[in-house]
C-alpha cells in the first residue's frame, strides 16, 4: 500500500441474491483515495456508487455479501477484519453523511443524544462531556444558538440545518475519512453551496481524506481532486478532476460532460446520452456502455475491455485507447474527434 493513499479499493466486488438470481451491483471496482485529499465517485443512478460506499463500511443489507477484492485502509483489509473491529472503524475513524438527514436521523431523540451516542462509544466521554462536545460540534458546522439545537428533535429543524447536524456527527470523532453520499440532495442552491463550502473548509482544518458521491458534475468540480467515472458497477474512467473536465476519454465521460448546461459557449439545446443503464439482470456480454456508445464495435459488444493505466496514472476501460482496437484512428465520439491507439 503507498505511503500517500488513506485507502485502496482494488477489485471491489459486491452482489446481492435477489428473486431472479445474483446481481454483481459492483464488479470489479478500484481507486485510491489519497490522504487530506477529495476523491469523487460520479455517474446515474443504478452506476452502483452509493453500494461502493456502504461496502468500504461493511453495512449492505441482509442480502448483499462482497465476494471479492480488497479494501486497505492504513494497510488493514477491511473484507477480513471482524465486525467487532469494524465497528471501532465505522463513525470514528471512517465516517459517512448519508443522502436523507431525516431518514438517517432518529426522530425520538434530540440533537445532542444522537452526537453524544458517537463519542461517549469511542471516545469514553461521560455524558456530561459528550454534550459539552456536541455544542462545540454544531457550533463548529455554523448552527445558530447551539445550546438551543442540541436539546431539539430533528423534526424541529430545517432541511439544511439537519443536514449540518450529520455532519457534525460524522465529524465528532475526527475521522481519516469522511464518505458524504449525495450530501445536497433536496437542498435548495443556496443552502446547497452553503454545505459542499463548509465541508471544505473542516476538510482544510482537520486534514481528513473525502469520498464525494454524487451525480453531478458541477459539484465534482468544485470539491474534488480526482474523480472515479461509474457506469454499471464499475470505473470506466479514473483521473484527475483537470484532466477529466479538459480531455475525457471514455464515452460515457464524454457524454456526461456534454450534456450539462453550458454558460461559455453558444448552445441551442442539451446532449443527451441515449438508451437506459442496463439492467442488472441483464448486463451487455462486452463492455457494458456498448450498447449506448456512438463508437461502439463488434469488438466492444463481444468482449470486455480492462481497466487500462496511462502514463500519467490516469486509467481508462475503453477498447479506443488499446492496441486492439480495429476502428478508425480518427473517432468521433458525441461531436468530438478522439485519435484512438489501435
Amino acid at each position: 500500500m503507498s505511503k500517500d493513499n488513506v485507502l485502496e479499493v482494488r477489485n471491489l466486488q459486491t452482489s446481492f441474491s435477489t428473486d431472479k438470481g445474483e446481481v454483481r451491483a459492483v464488479d470489479g471496482v478500484s481507486f485510491d483515495v489519497p490522504k487530506g485529499k477529495t476523491i469523487g465517485i460520479v455517474g446515474e443512478s443504478g452506476s452502483g456508487k452509493s453500494i461502493t460506499s456502504l461496502s468500504i463500511l461493511r453495512l449492505l443489507a441482509e442480502n448483499g455479501k462482497i465476494k471479492g477484492g480488497e479494501i486497505r485502509y492504513k494497510g488493514e483489509d477491511l473484507t477480513k477484519v471482524s465486525e467487532k473491529r469494524m465497528r471501532e472503524l465505522r463513525g470514528n475513524e471512517i465516517s459517512m453523511i448519508f443522502q436523507e438527514p431525516m431518514t438517517s436521523l432518529n426522530p425520538v431523540y434530540t440533537v445532542g443524544q444522537q452526537i453524544s451516542e458517537a463519542l461517549i462509544s469511542h471516545q469514553g466521554m461521560n455524558k456530561k462531556q459528550a454534550m459539552v462536545r456536541s455544542v462545540e460540534l454544531l457550533k463548529l458546522v455554523g448552527i445558530p444558538s447551539p445550546e438551543k439545537r442540541v436539546k431539539a428533535y430533528p423534526f424541529e429543524l430545517s432541511g439544511g440545518m439537519r443536514q449540518r447536524v450529520m455532519i457534525a456527527m460524522s465529524l465528532a470523532c475526527d475521522p481519516e475519512i469522511l464518505i458524504a453520499d449525495e450530501p445536497t440532495t433536496a437542498l435548495d442552491v443556496t443552502i446547497q453551496a452553503q454545505i459542499l463550502e463548509l465541508i471544505k473548509d473542516l476538510q482544510e482544518r482537520l486534514g481528513m481524506s473525502v469520498i464525494f458521491i454524487t451525480h453531478d458534475l458541477g459539484v465534482v468540480a468544485e470539491t474534488c481532486d480526482y474523480v472515479a467515472v461509474m457506469y454499471a458497477g464499475q470505473v470506466v474512467e479514473y483521473s484527475d478532476i483537470r484532466t477529466l473536465f479538459k480531455q475525457p476519454k471514455h464515452p460515457y465521460s464524454i457524454g456526461l460532460l456534454n450534456s450539462l448546461p453550458r454558460h461559455d459557449i453558444d448552445q441551442e439545446k442539451l446532449m443527451p446520452i441515449k438508451g437506459n443503464v442496463p439492467s442488472p439482470h441483464e448486463m451487455p456480454t462486452g463492455c457494458r456502455f456498448a450498447p449506448r456508445c456512438p463508437a461502439a464495435t463488434d469488438l466492444c459488444r463481444a468482449k470486455m475491455p480492462e481497466l487500462m493505466t496511462d502514463d500519467s496514472g490516469n486509467q481508462i476501460r475503453c477498447w479506443i485507447y488499446s492496441d486492439e482496437w480495429p476502428g478508425e484512428k480518427e473517432v468521433n465520439v458525441y461531436g468530438e474527434t478522439r485519435i484512438a491507439k489501435g
